[in-house]
Order: C-alpha cells, then sequence, then structure tokens
C-alpha cells in the first residue's frame, strides 16, 4: 500500500527561518535547504513525494 503524504502550505512555510541575510533555512525530512522566497517550498515538498494543499 503507498503511503499519500499531505501538507498544508501554511504550516510549511511557518517553518522556514530566516537566517537574517534575506534568506530561509527550511528543513524537510531531515533535509535543509537554503531557500530565498517561501515560495519554494512547494516545489520542495512535491518533490518529496508531497500533496500541497493550500
Amino acid at each position: 500500500m503507498e503511503t499519500i503524504k499531505t501538507a498544508l502550505f501554511e504550516t510549511l512555510v511557518e517553518s522556514a527561518v530566516p537566517d537574517g541575510e534575506g534568506s530561509y533555512s527550511f528543513t524537510l525530512e531531515g533535509k535543509t535547504y537554503r531557500i530565498k522566497d517561501t515560495l519554494e517550498i512547494s516545489k520542495i515538498a512535491q518533490d518529496h513525494g508531497y500533496i500541497i494543499i493550500y
């Protein structure tokens, strides 16, 4: 049976931490990403197999 992973966009964005240099640190499933715009979070989550709920 395949697991379906879902995530609320708002919750994912809230987990992004500003790094003080105009970027954010975002961690998903133990992997940390440095992003410039929180809109990048959708793509990252989709690459991890998540269905994003807006």
